[in-house]
């Protein structure tokens, strides 16, 4: 069966090509190329030894949408693009709203269009905004966001469940992942951003190989044992893993059973502070990494770590990688391309 990634040649859309291409699907990828590397394919290739299809688009453009369907039987689809960064959506709201909408209205109809209604979309921890409870379980409500990114996330999710009770045929689940770090172990492929990151470990990885000169921490004087904030990291390998788990899930249900519209977290269920994080990754590295405390930024939020028992119970995922491998791995795919797919 052929799955549409969008955004595939991206951070988590290419692990996840890489885990569906081992799991024995054909992989089409549609993506625009422009916070990711047409290279990233190459190297999914090299890794699993098989064919990626290719699709240089726009998904905020019918048309492009429209080719893809036309010439290629897609199955179902693994919804990975659209931009990211919290921090930067404050600055650039419009930009993530039109983004994140257009591209998965413009998906939808597409698929209606031709029949295939099998989807699994990446969304995010941010939809629980200031979480009514720690850790956080599928049962928290979403939308108290104070971040354009977390909003359009949750109208993101919202906007599916209305597709699906107009059409019940539907089968769609939301991956609320957390804070994907690492890379996969071969070194080939890796979060390569555009310019300086907006992510803490792309960050701490420049500052260890002396392309930065310090690791800039966003306040030290949250409610929480070091004063940083603390989040749930999880191994974007495991992401990728419980997305075509995720996937598989849809698939294997009986075609003529009433569809499905739910939520799963992936995370490990622990939260690390930042400063945990730079110490661990010095651990990998073997010197210190320097690092100053800058005013908090808006939007975040001291403690936010998930409740992943969800995703085992009912999918039998869970995340299997330790905070030590997740900085190896960085460190690896860091120090093998010194910069990125930029190569």
């Amino acid at each position: 069966m052929k799955i549409l990634v969008t955004g595939g040649a991206g951070y988590v859309g290419s692990h996840t090509c890489v885990e569906l291409l081992n799991a024995g699907f054909e992989v089409v990828v549609a993506d625009d190329l422009s916070n990711s590397s047409e290279l990233a394919l190459r190297r999914i290739e090299k890794i699993t030894g098989k064919r990626v299809l290719f699709y240089q688009v726009d998904l905020c453009h019918k048309t492009n949408m429209r080719e893809i369907f036309e010439e290629e039987q897609i199955g179902a689809v693994v919804h990975c693009a659209g931009l990211k960064s919290v921090a930067e959506s404050v600055i650039l709201p419009l930009e993530y709203y039109y983004n994140h909408l257009a591209s998965t209205l413009i998906l939808c109809n597409t698929m209606q269009a031709y029949g295939v209604r099998n989807l699994v979309l990446c969304s995010s921890g941010r939809v629980y905004g200031m979480p009514e409870h720690i850790p956080v379980d599928e049962a928290c409500p979403v939308g108290n966001n104070v971040t354009p990114y977390g909003r359009v996330m949750v109208m993101v999710e919202e906007i599916l469940r209305d597709l699906h009770t107009a059409d019940p045929r539907w089968k769609i689940m939301f991956m609320r992942f957390f804070n994907p770090v690492g890379a996969h172990p071969s070194g080939l492929i890796g979060e390569s951003p555009s310019g300086t990151p907006n992510n803490l470990m792309p960050y701490i990885t420049e500052v260890a190989v002396g392309e930065e000169k310090c690791v800039g921490i966003f306040g030290d004087d949250y409610p929480t044992p070091d004063g940083t904030c603390i989040r749930d990291y999880i191994h974007v390998c495991d992401v990728a893993k419980g997305l075509r788990m995720a996937l598989q899930h849809i698939l294997a249900l009986p075609d003529d059973t009433t569809g499905l519209v739910d939520a799963y977290n992936l995370g490990t269920g622990q939260g690390h502070s930042v400063l945990e994080l730079v110490h661990e990754f010095e651990k990998v590295v073997g010197h210190p990494i320097p690092y100053e405390i800058r005013q908090r930024r808006p939007g975040d939020i001291p403690v936010d770590y998930c409740d992943p028992s969800k995703a085992e119970r009912e999918l039998g995922w869970r995340a299997e990688h330790t905070i030590a491998e997740m900085c190896r791995d960085a460190y690896n795919w860091r120090r093998k391309n010194p910069k990125g797919f930029g190569n």
